[in-house]
Formats: C-alpha cells, sequence, structure tokens
C-alpha cells in the first residue's frame, strides 16, 4: 500500500445493487458474474489512473490522484457495465460514489472522516448512478460540463440526471436501509428542490 497516492485523493466507492437477490437467483453462478465485475472495475481503474485499496463482496473500493480521473473512471465504468454481456443473462447495476479529501494514508490503506463519508455517498446511490460530493463536484464543474449536463449550473448533490430529480434514501421493498437514509438525505435534496424551484 506504499505506493498510494497522499495528501488530497479522490475516493471511489462502488456497490452492486440487490446483489444480495442477485446471489439468490444465480447461486454459484453469482462467482462468475463477480469475477466479471471486478475485471471491468479494474481494467477501467488502470485505464484512468486508478488504484484498488480494498474489496468486500461486491463493494470496491479505489482511489485516485485526481477528482477528474476519478469522474471519467466512474463515467466508463457505468458505461461499461450496462453495455456488459453478463453471465446468466441478468442485468448488473452498480452505484458509484465519489468523494475527495485528505486522509490519513496508512500501511494498510486510509483513515479518517473521508472515507466514511465517500461510502455513505455511495450507498445513498441508485444502480447506474453516480454521486458526488460537493468537494469533488466543485473539482470537477468543468469536466461535468464536458459531459454535456443540460444545465448551466451542476448538478445538486443527490440529483440524478434528469435536472430537478433527486435519489433520496432506497425505496426498493423489503431493503432494511430505505427509512433512516431517506431521512437525513431528504432533508438535504428538499433544500436543493427549493434552490432548483428558485432558478
Amino acid at each position: 500500500m506504499s505506493n498510494l497516492p497522499a495528501g488530497t485523493v479522490t475516493f471511489f466507492f462502488t456497490d452492486i445493487e440487490g446483489s444480495t437477490a442477485l446471489l439468490g437467483h444465480l447461486g454459484d453462478r453469482y462467482a462468475d458474474v463477480l469475477a466479471h465485475y471486478r475485471r471491468l472495475l479494474r481494467e477501467t481503474l488502470h485505464a484512468h489512473g486508478g488504484q484498488e485499496v480494498d474489496t468486500q463482496g461486491d463493494a470496491f473500493l479505489a482511489v485516485f490522484a485526481r477528482a477528474k480521473d476519478g469522474l471519467w473512471a466512474a463515467v466508463s465504468a457505468q458505461r461499461q457495465i450496462l453495455t456488459h454481456q453478463w453471465p446468466g443473462g441478468v442485468a448488473v447495476r452498480c452505484r458509484i460514489g465519489l468523494h475527495t479529501g485528505e486522509p490519513l494514508k496508512t500501511e494498510v490503506g486510509y483513515v479518517g472522516i473521508d472515507v466514511h463519508r465517500a461510502a455513505r455517498i455511495c450507498s445513498a446511490g441508485h444502480g447506474g448512478q453516480i454521486l458526488l460530493s460537493q468537494t469533488t463536484l466543485d473539482l470537477t464543474e468543468e469536466d461535468l460540463a464536458a459531459a454535456k449536463w443540460p444545465l448551466g449550473r451542476p448538478p445538486f448533490l443527490l440529483e440524478t440526471t434528469l435536472p430537478g430529480v433527486f435519489a433520496v434514501g432506497d425505496a426498493r421493498a423489503g431493503n432494511l436501509k430505505r427509512v433512516a437514509p431517506a431521512v437525513g438525505e431528504g432533508s438535504i435534496a428538499v433544500a436543493f428542490v427549493h434552490q432548483v424551484l428558485r432558478a
């Protein structure tokens, strides 16, 4: 882990939406899906200058020295995941969260609140979404404009690719995490909705 970047870095967290249900559906064949998923992510990270930090199940943590490299890696990863021919013909949907901060670099990776923020941002998303913290957004505004965001302003935290539409909580049936995140994220999104309505 000594070759990981230090100082200001951008964390790249991923998670497969509905992975437990997918595992239940596929059984042992889920291992093939996971192998394809990890290969796609590793190739994307390498192509954009990212470095793998950790994996747990279908969760993936990587780091970038530059926020814009993390952003383009996320866009590329989502495109590849969407168009990939998955084993068993299943659809795999991944959420990605990006956050930029100055964590403590240790012998085994990173420690600090920025790691936790990146994980929380990822967990707030839905399959197919890329969520950015305000810090990462500030560092990638020009890149987002180049990516054809349709408005003159950058997207707000929790705003989907449809301007004015926010993703809050996890409303999938049977998901135990759906209420608590929605309360905190809902208050954030409401503030942004007011800003959208004033524009």
